[in-house]
């Protein structure tokens, strides 16, 4: 029998169209992005889910609390993607804005369009400082001029924040004490949309071809990996096969990956061991179809891997119906999002939910995380508005206190 679900919609923030975000913070609790990206001068809303009164209690609006109105006739605080980052010994969140909402006197922005556009441009990714212990924000500042973040990570022993920017897909690092961004420089055109860290403090992502690349602190320059990451190699080059999504294994040894590309896989990554680490190819996310037909990412997608009190690796990848190719030209009940458990040990994969809107198909899952009491939840991307995020029930035997540790430190 599969474990109960619950859909919680973004009922007072109806323009919101994604879902981008959901991370657990520092106090154990689930915090998610309610992102307007579609509607002109759309903003995002930080949310939290209330296990008193289960239901969630909406934070604060991101223009407000950057001093970037929506309608301010710029490109607009939109959306927070793949973007909240803890800190642990303070109990702080951060949290980066990403672009894509048109201003509100336009039908769509484009920052290529826009970039020398002193009026439209977007001013650039706000990084907020968010206590969760008083409900405070604390400070912000402006991350990325004109750009938005992708992704963000934190490496709370150093004081580091790590963020990939788009659209020019460049590698910064922001010093949190004394507020200063420095450029790495450029990785590609397409951004991967995770960063992880590994025991020596080096960063990794991926670029547009599917390799492996490499921050090292010590010496401040990015690396490349000689190697392609599995993608299947009967239609497939490797491009475009970046990061979608990564998750530390409890015991800090290794992390597991997807990919953002049709045909997604899973994989095992080593970083510590050898030059480039040990990749294992844990094979398709998603199954199999027809390679004569091109597929929507929106269909074939796999994310929100995150690990639960029970030691198993848990995510969501998306079943559709034979024929479909295109989330747009698709009809309710024709896709729907599958929880799996995958077993460490054995590699044994069991399906345990399936998750459905009461009025839509939910295929694609953004973010997934634990929250202290060991339930899992998953941020939701689609149709119709507005969207929101789902509540999977654990079972009790497989709960343990504050499940959400050791704690996420990417978005």
């Amino acid at each position: 029998m599969g474990y109960e679900v619950t859909w919680y919609q973004f009922t007072e923030h109806p323009d919101s169209d994604s879902c981008w975000s959901l991370s657990v913070g520092p106090d154990g609790r689930i915090y998610a992005a309610a992102c307007a990206e579609g509607v002109p001068g759309g903003v995002v809303k930080v949310v939290r889910y209330n296990e008193e009164t289960d239901s969630l209690d909406y934070l604060f609006a991101m223009d407000e609390m950057v001093d970037d109105p929506f309608d301010s006739e710029r490109a607009t605080q939109c959306k927070i993607h793949y973007s909240f980052a803890p800190s642990m010994s303070d109990g702080v969140m951060f949290m980066a804005s990403h672009l894509s909402g048109p201003p509100i006197d336009e039908p769509a922005y484009s920052p290529w369009r826009s970039w020398h556009d002193e009026k439209k441009c977007f001013r650039g990714s706000a990084l907020l400082a968010f206590d969760t212990s008083t409900d405070e924000v604390l400070w912000w500042d402006t991350l990325l001029p004109k750009e938005g973040c992708r992704c963000l990570l934190h490496d709370e022993e150093r004081g580091l924040l790590y963020a990939l920017s788009y659209p020019r897909d460049h590698f910064f690092v922001y010093d949190i004490k004394r507020r200063l961004r420095r450029d790495v420089g450029r990785i590609g055109s397409i951004n991967a949309q995770a960063l992880f860290l590994d025991r020596g403090h080096r960063v990794w992502t991926t670029d547009d071809y599917g390799r492996l690349v490499r921050y090292d602190s010590e010496t401040g320059r990015l690396e490349r990996s000689p190697y392609l990451l599995p993608h299947d190699g009967a239609y497939q080059t490797g491009w475009h096969s970046v990061f979608y999504d990564v998750v530390g294994s409890p015991d800090g040894e290794c992390v597991y990956a997807s990919t953002w590309i049709a045909g997604p896989r899973l994989m095992r990554i080593r970083p510590n061991e050898g030059e480039w680490g040990r990749v294992e190819d844990l094979g398709p996310a998603t199954q199999g179809r027809d390679l004569t037909f091109p597929m929507a990412k929106l269909v074939d997608h796999c994310g929100g891997l995150t690990f639960a009190g029970d030691g198993m690796l848990y995510y969501g990848a998306s079943r559709w119906q034979d024929g479909i190719t295109d989330a747009r030209s698709a009809e309710l009940g024709q896709m729907e999002g599958v929880i799996w458990r995958l077993n460490p040990e054995t590699l044994e994969r069991e399906e345990v939910a399936v998750l459905r809107r009461p009025d839509a198909n939910a295929q694609y899952v953004s973010r997934g995380a634990a929250d202290h009491n060991g339930d899992l939840f998953f941020g939701h991307v689609g149709r119709p508005t507005p969207v929101g995020i789902f509540k999977v029930h654990m079972p009790a035997d497989r709960k343990r206190e504050n499940a959400h540790l050791p704690i996420r430190m990417w978005g």
